[in-house]
């Protein structure tokens, strides 16, 4: 077993060796621009761009025409919010989301705001999960767009998507989904799930950085977007700019061993994520699982470790890579906002740890995982003094303590 032991699969993924072998050739020997007509060259990384856009969207049931390339999901949000707000602006300007979004999806909403969209960010229950009677009572006649994301980056929780598909198409409102955390770990299928527009990237599914997807339905309905970036009229006038064709054919074959081998993969992935829990709940008290159990990704695991600063915990087990909070924003010290709006406090957010399991962890490394964290947790506990006390009977909410 090798150390570091990587475990922070929500953040980014290794690239899988297959992915790499089939980008290879198109770094070096078919450099063509998949938009020059004239030559072979180009004839070549063409056709390799239409091949990956058939793998894409046979994975999330689409055609290869409804598949937009991207320079990631940051760029496929940006494009599918602002682009459906500008292009349906006659129609409506308000926009409802949730709060535990990723930022690419609440700071877009949160720009929109500022040019007169109005944004409804619907709260979630404490399993992580909407309420679908509000986002019911939410739709009104100058409704445009629903954006939830399919499963959340920090606790895994999986949105009733197909329910929420079904209030979209009864209400006539589009409906969009961050799907980034879900492609290619659980089935996703715009169709029967009803969504219109998917933002997808390959970093996430052991593919290349830099290279996304945006799914834009084509027919019933025919969805419309305005084009954010200008120039040479790429990808059907939706986003101008040369294809970067390894990274698309990365995408392609990382959506194509996804689509093969992810029943599978899932039962190992929450076999592993099962053992790791049971493991730590059984050998240490004060343990919360944050999220829903039954509706939960299979490779994630956020738990909070009570009496327990989650730097502290991070800095003992520095030899498991793992995250505190979100992993795009943790270089604050702000608590996680997702945990927060699950209710947790303060300092149950600070005290939590996202273990996000991969296709390359083995059962060996979740052990090693395991020993170590319930070791450095009751290590950092025989130093706390909140833990002794509470241990003691000692009710922390109560207490009154003294200002120096």
């Amino acid at each position: 077993m090798k150390l570091p032991i990587y475990m922070d699969n929500h953040a980014t993924t290794p690239m899988d060796p297959r992915v790499f072998e089939a980008m290879k050739p198109y770094f070096t020997e078919v450099f063509g621009n998949a938009a020059s007509r004239n030559h072979s060259f180009g004839w070549e990384a063409e056709e390799a761009t239409e091949k990956a856009r058939k793998q894409i969207a046979d994975l999330i049931g689409a055609t290869p025409k409804e598949i937009v390339f991207t320079s990631g999901a940051t760029e496929s949000n940006n494009l599918a919010l602002k682009g459906i707000a500008e292009m349906y602006a006659e129609r409506g300007n308000h926009i409802i989301t949730q709060v535990i979004e990723h930022k690419a999806v609440l700071d877009t909403c949160k720009r929109l705001e500022k040019e007169g969209v109005r944004v409804t960010y619907l709260p979630v229950r404490q399993d992580g999960l909407i309420d679908l009677d509000q986002l019911r009572d939410a739709i009104t006649d100058k409704t445009i767009l629903i954006s939830i994301m399919y499963a959340n980056n920090e606790i895994g929780a999986i949105q009733p998507m197909q329910e929420i598909g079904k209030i979209a198409k009864e209400k006539g409102v589009l409906l969009h989904s961050d799907a980034v955390q879900a492609v290619g770990k659980i089935p996703v299928n715009v169709m029967t799930d009803g969504i219109d527009v998917l933002s997808l990237t390959a970093h996430k599914l052991y593919g290349p950085k830099g290279c996304g997807a945006l799914y834009v339905r084509r027919r019933n309905p025919r969805v419309q977007i305005t084009a954010q970036m200008d120039g040479g009229g790429h990808e059907r006038g939706m986003r101008s700019g040369t294809l970067n064709v390894p990274g698309i054919v990365g995408l392609g074959a990382a959506c194509d061993i996804g689509k093969r081998e992810m029943v599978e993969e899932s039962k190992r992935l929450s076999f592993l994520r099962d053992k790791l829990k049971n493991k730590l709940m059984t050998e240490l008290d004060e343990v919360y699982i944050n999220g829903s159990i039954a509706h939960r990704l299979p490779h994630n695991l956020n738990i909070s470790f009570a009496y327990v600063e989650g730097e502290s915990l991070l800095m003992g087990i520095n030899d498991i890579a793992v995250s505190s909070g979100s992993a795009c924003t943790s270089a604050t010290l702000e608590p996680s906002y997702v945990l927060k709006a699950l209710g947790a406090g303060d300092d149950l957010a600070h005290s939590s740890i996202r273990f996000g399991i991969g296709r390359f962890n083995t059962e060996e490394e979740i052990d090693y995982v395991g020993d170590k964290v319930v070791n450095v947790v009751r290590k950092l506990r025989e130093l706390s003094p909140l833990y002794e006390m509470a241990k003691e009977g000692v009710d922390l909410t109560k207490v009154v303590w003294a200002a120096h």
